[in-house]
C-alpha cells in the first residue's frame, strides 16, 4: 500500500468519526480536517511545507497544497473548542476512576518568538492529552482572565458529579486561581512562588519564610492582601535547589504534597508537540488563531494515535500507563451531560 493510500484510509476513518461526533459540522470542513489530521499522522510534522508535500493530492505541486492548508487555517468557521468538545468530553469521563477526581493540568509553553500557548490538558497514564488551549502573541505569561475563560469553557464538558483536581506550576499559583478553584469546589495542587505574603493567625511572613521555618505543613494560610485562605505543603528534597511550596485544599501532608508531581504529564505532551514530535516550533505562522487551528490538527492526531496504539508510548506503555489502555474513539460511549461537581470546601 502506498503512503498516499494509507493516508486516504486514515482520512476516511477520521471523517466517519467526525461525522458521528459532530453531525452539524460542515461537510467541507470535516473532509479537510480529516485529510489534514491523517496527513499529519503520516508526516509527523507541523511544518506546513512538509505537511503540504505529504497531502494525498493529484498534483505534485507542494505550493498548491500549502495554499490549501493556509486557507483552512485562516477559516474562522473552524472552532477549536467546538471540534474538541466531544473528544475531550469522552476522555474526561474516563480519566477518573471510581471516587477519583479528574486530573486537569494547566501550563503555558513558548511556541515561537512570537507566540505562547496556554494549555489545559488531562492526565492520562504518564502523559497528558490536550483538552483546550488559547494562543496569544506575547513574550510573557498569559493572564488570569484568559486562564478563567479557558477553564470556563472546559467546565461545561465535565461529567456530572465528578470532582476535579487542578495542577499548575508557580506561574499560576495565584490567589485568584485558588479562589476560582474554591468557588467551583475543585481540589488543587498549585505551586506558589516564594515572594507571596502569608499570614497564619497574627503572624505575617512570606511563602519562602514558611518554607524556611522548618515546618512542612500549614493550614488556613491567608495569602497576600487578598487574604485568600489555603492549606500549604512543602517538600524540599536535598537534590532540589528550591523547595516546592504547594497550595491545596486537601489536608497537607507528604503524599498530598507529592501529588503535585502529576503535573509533569503535560511536559511529555508539550514534547510531543515540539522537538520530540510534530515540531511546531518550525512553523512561521503569524496569527494566533491560525496557530490555534494548527494545534487542533496536532491534538486530534495525538488523540487518534494514542487511541489506536500508533504512538510509541501507547504501543509500549509504562506499568502505570496500563491502567489506561488504548481506546478507539469510535468505541467510546457518549459523554455524560455536564452538571455540578463534588469537590473541596472553600477555604
Amino acid at each position: 500500500m502506498s503512503a498516499s493510500s494509507g493516508i486516504v484510509l486514515w482520512a476516511d476513518s477520521i471523517k466517519a468519526e467526525l461525522k458521528r461526533r459532530l453531525p452539524e459540522q460542515r461537510k467541507t470542513q470535516r473532509d479537510k480536517l480529516a485529510v489534514l489530521v491523517a496527513t499529519m499522522l503520516h508526516v509527523r510534522s507541523a511544518n506546513l511545507v512538509e505537511l503540504a508535500a505529504g497531502l494525498p493530492r493529484e498534483s505534485d505541486r507542494w505550493d498548491m497544497g500549502y495554499q490549501w492548508i493556509s486557507r483552512f487555517l485562516e477559516n474562522e468557521r473552524v472552532s477549536c473548542d467546538a471540534v474538541m468538545q466531544p473528544f475531550a468530553a469522552d476522555i474526561l469521563a474516563r480519566a477518573a476512576g471510581p471516587g477519583e477526581a479528574i486530573p486537569l493540568i494547566m501550563d503555558q509553553s513558548k511556541l515561537s518568538d512570537r507566540h505562547q500557548v496556554l494549555m489545559l490538558s488531562v492526565r492520562w497514564g504518564e502523559r497528558a492529552l490536550p483538552v483546550a488551549w488559547r494562543v496569544e502573541e506575547t513574550d510573557g505569561a498569559i493572564g488570569f482572565s484568559t486562564q478563567r475563560q479557558l477553564l470556563d469553557a472546559v467546565r461545561a464538558w465535565l461529567p456530572a458529579d465528578t470532582g476535579v483536581t487542578l495542577y499548575a506550576d508557580r506561574f499560576y499559583g495565584t490567589p485568584e486561581l485558588i479562589r476560582l478553584c474554591q468557588d467551583r469546589g475543585w481540589d488543587y495542587r498549585l505551586r506558589l512562588k516564594g515572594n507571596l505574603t502569608a499570614r497564619i493567625a497574627s503572624r505575617k511572613t512570606s511563602t519562602a519564610g514558611l518554607a524556611g521555618s522548618g515546618a512542612r505543613y500549614f493550614e488556613n494560610v491567608a495569602l497576600t492582601g487578598k487574604k485568600v485562605c489555603t492549606n500549604i505543603g512543602i517538600i524540599h528534597d536535598p537534590g532540589n535547589e528550591e523547595p516546592w511550596i504547594i497550595a491545596m485544599s486537601a489536608k497537607p501532608g507528604y503524599l498530598t504534597t507529592l501529588d503535585y508531581t502529576r503535573r509533569w504529564g503535560i511536559e511529555t505532551m508539550f514534547s510531543d508537540f515540539k522537538s520530540r514530535g510534530f515540531g511546531i516550533e518550525q512553523t512561521h505562522i503569524q496569527y494566533p488563531e491560525r496557530v490555534g487551528r494548527l494545534i487542533l490538527l496536532m491534538a486530534l492526531a495525538l488523540y487518534w494515535a494514542v487511541s489506536t496504539g500508533m504512538w510509541d508510548a501507547a504501543e509500549n506503555p509504562l506499568p502505570s500507563e496500563k491502567k489506561h489502555p488504548p481506546v478507539n474513539p469510535a468505541r467510546l460511549p457518549e459523554a455524560n451531560s455536564p452538571g455540578s461537581h463534588a469537590g473541596c470546601e472553600s477555604s
